[in-house]
C-alpha cells in the first residue's frame, strides 16, 4: 500500500486534526486517510448535487449579518 507524506502542515490545522480524531475515536492517520478518500471520490457534479442539498436545508431560514459579527471577533483580539 502506497504512502504519502506532506510537509509544512499548520500546527493549529494539525491540532484541528488530532481533535476531529478523538471524537471519532480515531487515530490521527485512520481520519486523514477518512478526510482523503472522501474527498477524491466527490467529483464536480456530486459536489454541486451536495451544496444544493446543504442550500435547501437552509432554505426559509432567517441569519443576521456577519458584518457585525466578524467586526466584533476583530475588536475582541
Amino acid at each position: 500500500m502506497a504512502q504519502i507524506l506532506v510537509r509544512g502542515l499548520d500546527d493549529e490545522l494539525v491540532e484541528r486534526l488530532k481533535n476531529r480524531a478523538r471524537q471519532e475515536r480515531r487515530s490521527l492517520q485512520a481520519e486523514v486517510k477518512l478526510i482523503l478518500e472522501q474527498a477524491a471520490r466527490l467529483d464536480m457534479k456530486s459536489a454541486r448535487k451536495l451544496a444544493e442539498a446543504i442550500r435547501k436545508s437552509f432554505k426559509g431560514r432567517r441569519f443576521e449579518d456577519s458584518v457585525r459579527l466578524i467586526r466584533e471577533d476583530r475588536d475582541s483580539r
